[in-house]
């Protein structure tokens, strides 16, 4: 049937609308790889009794704005969503879906325009993960999009040059038989300046840690003769899923380490400890000015970093602040922030939920930074966070609708929207980051 692209959503995925019934509008349908206004001869590959999924049998008429993708993987893998659009284009799409959602998640209208942080848009990955596929013959790759088949990948355009220079590796020792069956996935994090890497081994979880240690070692040698840059890395225990349920998620702490302990990332003047297994942002080249919108230009006495990582804001904090307290409850990553953080800082690990809820944390801070994970902070958070009555909140987000949900919370309870920030840490994909600053 024919469709018309009425606007892409958070997904990455065109909505369009099924032809109007007796009983009104017709129902919503979710098409990716398409844009706002295309006209497409659609199939209908998935109803439900509220939506419908289709794919593009034929594009009728393309948007003005459709280019080439400069990825030959690109619609069969499941890493990027926007290649057929320009860089620009992508920043309006990624703009506008996070007021909509806002506005109708949350029922929040801005008051000015959405400022946008943008990035080089190719090579900015300093993580990535390959999946590893020896049944079959070698593969290393991405999983297909809404799939768990690994797509064969030799070359990704928006991981950087020395993160593909060990992909190539790979390929090369697994074209050998040189990686056991057992390694399930490759992840590798690269410094500041692409010039040292870490590499975190992902080794079938059913083997005992010993076999598990001893294969990821023999892996960690041959790669370390190929690419004299990786510095280190660990071994770490990888469950599949399974019909019974979703994969276990891996301990914190790996089975065996090699080389040096931790990676020495650059931000700014600083130099942060990022252990295997802690998180760390993905862009190389948004990290600095993310901190300086985030933890710049703000000075007091008492700042509070909830979901503080390893620290990347909170070092920034401690220049300005003469108490500061990080709260992280990751143990590696919590690990990591004492090495990285000034002698006024003081590191809590437990969650913020855990913190909150206690009676030392009722000193009110001048300044709060949450940067939670995806699924954002909660309505029990959110009222806790508030009663803390903070001059400023900042709010780092990876989720726009879960955003949406705790900032009505938020102003319920009291705080003003001063300024939305895009930052776009994902080029080419539907992701989007945003940091939003809240005044009483």
């Amino acid at each position: 049937m024919e469709l018309t692209i009425d606007k892409l959503i958070y997904g990455g995925d065109g909505l369009a609308r099924l032809p109007a019934d007796q009983h009104g509008r017709g129902k919503t349908v979710f098409v990716p790889g398409v844009l706002e206004g295309e006209k497409i001869d659609a199939a209908i590959v998935e109803e439900k009794p509220g939506f419908a999924r289709a794919r593009v049998e034929k594009l009728l008429q393309p948007s003005p704005q459709r280019i080439e993708p400069g990825c030959p993987y690109f619609s069969r893998c499941g890493g990027c969503h926007y290649q057929h659009t320009g860089y620009e284009h992508q920043l309006q799409i990624k703009s506008a879906i996070l007021k909509e959602t806002l506005r109708r998640v949350g029922k929040l209208e801005l008051t000015s325009e959405v400022a946008v942080l943008p990035s080089a848009p190719w090579s900015y990955r300093n993580r990535t993960r390959f999946q590893l596929r020896s049944d079959g013959g070698f593969a290393a790759g991405y999983f297909e999009a809404a799939s768990h088949q690994v797509l064969p990948v030799e070359n990704c355009p928006i991981s950087s040059a020395l993160i593909n220079r060990a992909l190539a590796e790979l390929w090369e020792l697994g074209r050998a038989n040189g990686i056991a069956k057992e390694v399930r996935a490759v992840e590798l994090f690269a410094d500041a300046d692409d010039t040292h890497l870490q590499v975190e081994l992902l080794v079938d979880g059913r083997l005992p840690s010993k076999t598990r240690a001893t294969i990821g070692r023999a892996l960690s040698e041959k790669l370390r003769k190929a690419i004299p840059e990786i510095a280190g890395g660990a071994v770490f225990p990888e469950w599949l899923s399974s019909p019974r349920g979703p994969a276990r998620n891996p301990p914190e702490l790996p089975d065996c380490c090699f080389g040096e302990e931790a990676l020495r990332y650059r931000v700014g003047s600083e130099t942060l400890r990022v252990s295997p297994g802690s998180f760390f942002q993905v862009n190389r080249f948004v990290v600095d000015a993310l901190v300086n919108l985030v933890a710049g230009n703000r000075a007091g006495d008492f700042a509070l970093d909830l979901f503080a990582g390893v620290g990347l804001f909170t070092v920034a904090l401690g220049r300005a602040f003469h108490h500061v307290v990080a709260v992280e409850s990751s143990q590696s990553s919590a690990a990591d922030l004492p090495y990285n953080v000034t002698p006024s800082t003081k590191v809590v690990r437990a969650s913020v939920d855990e913190y909150l809820g206690k009676k030392s944390s009722r000193q009110r801070p001048d300044f709060v930074i949450v940067d939670p994970p995806r699924a954002g902070l909660g309505e029990r958070v959110a009222r806790a966070l508030a009663s803390l009555q903070a001059a400023r909140i900042t709010y780092v987000s990876c989720d726009p609708a879960t955003l949406a949900r705790d900032l009505v919370q938020l102003t319920t309870a009291g705080y003003r929207i001063e300024k939305v920030h895009l930052v776009d840490l994902f080029p080419q994909t539907y992701h989007l980051e945003s940091v939003v600053e809240l005044v009483r």
